[in-house]
């Protein structure tokens, strides 16, 4: 720091202290700076008050900063006629504070990192009263060279305060690592969960498909087990129907009349049954046999082929009939059971 009175000429202006380190010290931040030509530093305010816990900007900077130590980026820039840096965040408008501004934002702060170069501040103004000057201690290494600067040693609170701040950025780090790993972690965890439950439904569809198939097969057993059933019972209806009818059942000369008077007797007649019997005795009595498709007999009677051969089975089953085969043209041949 020079004494003063003495101004350094502007074209080997120097910082003392890096100002880097400075403001990390001051604001316990990296803050982004706009050095101009001429070696004067400008911060924007937004950045500063942030990372100094100001709620509102603009009212810290009313309250701590008078106008000569703030202006607009426009401004400052023009005033060399320097563009505006790239990138979103350095607007026109963007207010920007100097070092000094930056100071009494600091000095007006509460937050406790700042407080070690605030008691720097005020050893600084104790020093400057009561010496009438403050001067840096020259670092023990200097640049060898020729014309480079004197580089001066940190001030103790400044350099505690870096100290300080770098070690917490490094546990800050290590807890960031630490959480990078948990994540990871987690990710892969997370990985995993969703490969099992791939391989769940994997199986589950498998067990499904399994399932349909047994039950395909199960429903094909049963339909077995029935046609097997209806043959079993079709067989024992046929030798039961073949057997010879009971003497006298029908008369020698048997008539339309006499046969259906009969076979009401045997059995209880249904209305299907009853519909088949009057269309079939007269051709039985006529003819001696029946030689007629059920699809004829079910158009005569307005009944289904299913419900006309169910009749058919009901007066084997009873010795109405009898069965002879099946005529060339596929129909069935059924005759009266005689005595």
């Amino acid at each position: 720091m020079n004494e003063p009175g003495k101004r350094p000429d502007a074209g080997k202006r120097h910082d003392a202290i890096d100002v880097g380190d400075f403001v990390y010290a001051a604001t316990g931040a990296r803050v982004r700076r706009l050095t101009l030509p001429g070696g004067a530093h400008w911060f924007p305010a937004v950045d500063v008050c942030k990372e100094l816990g100001y709620a509102n900007s603009r009212k810290a900077l009313s309250d701590h900063v008078p106008e000569e130590h703030r202006d607009n980026l426009e401004t400052v820039t023009g005033s060399y006629g320097l563009s505006i840096p790239p990138g979103r965040g350095w607007r026109r408008d963007l207010q920007l504070i100097d070092l000094q501004g930056l100071i009494l934002l600091v000095n007006g702060c509460t937050k406790p990192a700042c407080e070690p170069f605030k008691q720097w501040c005020a050893e600084v103004i104790e020093t400057v009263q009561r010496d009438g000057s403050y001067t840096l201690e020259e670092a023990e290494v200097q640049p060898s060279a020729p014309g480079a600067p004197i580089a001066y040693a940190m001030p103790e609170q400044i350099a505690d305060a870096i100290v300080r701040l770098e070690e917490r950025n490094i546990q800050a780090d290590e807890q960031l690592a630490v959480a990078r790993q948990e994540s990871l972690a987690l990710q892969r965890t997370t990985v995993d969960l969703q490969h099992t439950a791939v391989d769940l439904q994997t199986n589950m569809m498998e067990m499904q498909r399994t399932l349909v198939e047994m039950q395909r097969e199960a429903l094909a057993a049963q339909q077995a087990v029935a046609l097997a059933m209806e043959r079993i019972a079709n067989r024992l209806d046929a030798l039961a129907l073949d057997r010879p009818a009971p003497a006298a059942t029908v008369p020698v000369n048997p008539t339309t009349e006499s046969v259906l008077a009969d076979w009401r007797q045997r059995l209880s007649v249904t209305s299907d049954v009853w519909a088949v019997a009057v269309a079939i005795v007269p051709v039985l009595v006529e003819t001696g046999e029946l030689r007629q498709p059920l699809e004829s007999i079910a158009a005569r009677t307005g009944l289904s082929v299913h419900r006309v051969n169910d009749s058919l089975r009901m007066l084997r089953k009873h010795a109405c009939i009898h069965s002879r085969g099946a005529s060339e043209d596929g129909a069935p041949i059924y005759v009266l059971n005689r005595p």
